[in-house]
């Protein structure tokens, strides 16, 4: 790869050559979708664009879907990574304040700031029509207004552990209005987003209850403070959760909140720990894309609340309280280069990670080519 020349220190910019190019992995569409190292031109920056040289870019479970031809929009020949952190080399403006700060980039497109649903068309980035950018890439060029600024006390893989993850979890805690003294269960636990859910809630002082099918799981969050675990496969567990609220939690033995990853028979399930007035938040559908509601829960005043992604705004409040609390996202492996990034796509696969998987990019290696 040629270098990257820098001008004189005093307009605080980088001129990129033409020649310059970047290693990527795209997406290539055989009978499904592939993952392909291929080697890319990096284009002139326009007008409001900056050049980051990624770091650490992490994988999300859409990743391993589109790998699958499993998920909508899929755009042939983009870079795959919603999640992505580095540093800033290069800037269309002039004497531009971004150059050698550490990014992150946004994982989304077309909501802004509206409380409620995205603005305009929304679309996650990597591996999709509708946008070319994509973090499993040595260099990503990007709008100058779509980078947040990587709190100090996170370095690249941890930073590129957070954003798609971490505003998912965000805007699942506020819209489970989680506060001090509340009693959360967050379902699912050891993926990036139910374990940021995790460590917002404890952060926001709530006592956190979680459920998983791994005892070794749920004693990791328990090490990262919940209350307790249950094994969702245990025909007891919620029955087992009710006793447990009743021991721990003296004059309030209720559920305030669940944040759900699963929907399918979450509120059938869990109806004798909720209190009346209580919130079911759900991101995901990882057991069924149904829930039934019935007169049961509008008689107990039930509220059940869709929520996925969330805004520029939530991210930014977000990352802004990970920075107060020095909250760490969790990483469960390192892969070291976009060369082996086979691996990462295996862990998703098998489902044993705890907390997210990130390349660390720039590593040596063989490994893009296997089928899933």
């Amino acid at each position: 790869m040629a270098a990257i020349h820098q001008v004189p220190q005093t307009t605080k910019s980088l001129l990129v050559k033409a020649s310059l190019t970047s290693k990527a992995l795209t997406t290539k569409k055989p009978a499904s979708y592939d993952a392909v190292l291929t080697e890319r031109p990096i284009p002139s920056l326009k007008q409001g664009e900056i050049l980051v040289k990624i770091g650490a870019a992490g994988f999300n479970h859409r990743d391993l879907w589109i790998r699958l031809g499993q998920y909508p929009s899929i755009g042939e020949g983009n870079p795959y990574g919603a999640d992505g952190a580095g540093t800033v080399v290069a800037s269309a403006q002039k004497d531009d304040p971004l150059i050698s700060k550490r990014v992150f980039l946004l994982p989304m497109r077309g909501w802004k700031s509206h409380p409620d649903a995205p603005e305009s068309n929304f679309v996650i980035v990597g591996g999709v029509s509708g946008t070319r950018v994509g973090t499993f890439s040595e260099y990503v060029v990007v709008e100058r207004d779509q980078v947040i600024l990587t709190p100090h006390h996170l370095d690249d893989i941890h930073a590129a552990a957070w954003p798609l993850g971490g505003v998912t979890a965000w805007r699942a805690v506020n819209n489970a209005r989680v506060k001090k003294g509340d009693n959360i269960l967050i379902t699912g636990i050891g993926g990036g987003v139910a374990l940021i859910a995790l460590q917002l809630s404890v952060a926001k002082g709530a006592n956190v209850y979680v459920t998983s099918s791994s005892a070794e799981k749920i004693q990791k969050a328990v090490e990262m403070g919940a209350k307790a675990g249950f094994d969702y496969k245990d025909a007891n567990w919620s029955s087992d959760l009710v006793k447990t609220l009743k021991t721990d939690s003296k004059g309030h033995p209720e559920l305030d909140a669940i944040i759900d990853s699963g929907g399918g028979d979450i509120l059938a399930s869990s109806s004798k720990a909720l209190k009346p007035g209580a919130r079911v938040v759900v991101y995901g559908m990882t057991a069924k894309p149904q829930i039934p509601f019935t007169m049961r829960e509008v008689l107990k005043h039930i509220q059940l609340i869709g929520s996925t992604m969330g805004s520029h705004k939530d991210l930014e409040e977000a990352t802004a309280f990970i920075a107060q609390h020095r909250i760490i996202p969790t990483v469960s492996r390192v892969i070291d280069g976009l060369e082996n990034a086979e691996e990462g796509f295996g862990i998703l696969k098998s489902g044993s990670h705890f907390g997210k998987v990130v390349i660390e990019v720039g590593g040596s290696g063989s490994g893009v080519k296997a089928k899933l």
